[in-house]
């Protein structure tokens, strides 16, 4: 599996408006929606709400994957968003979120979704992928990022 079957340049956004841990998600939420009308954003940001809920989805260096499993929903979403300053994300090594990878499953597909998020992850501990995520101009050269690194894995 390569990311390059779940991402789609138009998903990735870089330079996000929010302050907050809800706000973040509410924005990446009403963006996913402005390219996939079929999710309410307003029950997307539930879902990944619900999921902080359960224990914070910051992860380390930062980066936060918030993921949720979505009803009706019939194959994998993934978008990305940055705010290079961070936002304070509850993140496991107290550090704010900078990167944030939002990962919709259907909700009976865990595997596929699992394999998504590993992939990510492991692309995301690298330092120069964090760092030119953090310093692209737009969509299009996250994206391009992401598929040329995922290659390499």
């Amino acid at each position: 599996m390569h990311l390059v079957e779940v991402l789609r340049p138009e998903m990735f956004w870089p330079g996000l408006n929010s302050d907050t841990k809800p706000e973040v998600i509410n924005e990446l939420s009403e963006n996913i929606s402005s390219i996939a009308p079929s999710l309410d954003p307003a029950k997307v940001a539930e879902i990944l709400m619900d999921r902080e809920r359960l224990g914070s989805t910051g992860i380390q260096d930062g980066v936060a994957i918030p993921h949720g499993k979505v009803p009706g929903l019939d194959k994998v979403v993934v978008a990305c968003g940055t705010k290079p300053s961070g936002i304070e994300f509850d993140s496991h090594d107290g550090k704010p979120a900078q990167i944030f990878f939002v990962l919709l499953a259907p909700e009976f597909a865990a595997g596929h979704h699992l394999k998504v998020l590993a992939r990510l992850s492991r692309l995301l501990k690298e330092e120069h992928i964090r760092k030119a995520l953090l310093d692209a101009s737009d969509g299009s050269e996250m994206y391009k990022l992401l598929v040329d690194e995922d290659k390499n894995i």
